[in-house]
């Protein structure tokens, strides 16, 4: 029995083969949209629809198996690592998303100063900034545009 089949017989879901394509394109690309879902399981599976995709992942992040992720003016994005109560640093340039582990001790990371009267068992914080990859690209434009304006 492979791993995802055992987190799904203990989530109590049936094994299914939509099921199995969406934890396996999700272990190996985190961070994706629903339409970058799509592809990745319709490219090994075509004969998976658009909609068992939909259904899928919503039964998937329901059952706690995977995490549904909207940083502020992005669109939805999935990952299969919920086991913990990590972060995300988010960039803003292109959008690439990457995890960034608890900001300080054990769930939910930080203690809010004042609860009024709720019990927190989650904290969610998004970094954000420029990705290596978009701050080297901008660097040599930066350059340009500054020998232009003397």
């Amino acid at each position: 029995m492979s791993d995802f089949e055992a987190q799904l017989r203990a989530a109590s879901l049936r094994v299914t083969r939509p099921r199995l394509a969406v934890l396996a394109a999700l272990r190996d690309h985190p961070h994706v949209g629903t339409d970058a879902v799509i592809a990745l399981v319709r490219a090994d599976h075509p004969t998976i629809s658009h909609q068992a995709v939909y259904d899928v992942l919503r039964v998937l992040t329901d059952a706690g198996l995977v995490r549904r992720i909207q940083p502020a003016g992005a669109t939805a994005r999935y990952e299969s690592r919920v086991a913990d109560n990590h972060h995300h640093v988010v960039c803003r340039t292109c959008g690439v998303i990457a995890d960034v582990d608890c900001a300080v001790g054990h769930a939910p990371c930080l203690t809010a100063p004042v609860d009024h009267g709720f019990v927190v068992d989650e904290a969610e914080v998004v970094y954000w900034g420029i990705c290596p990859d978009c701050a080297t690209a901008r660097t040599p434009q930066r350059s340009a545009s500054s020998e232009g304006s003397s």
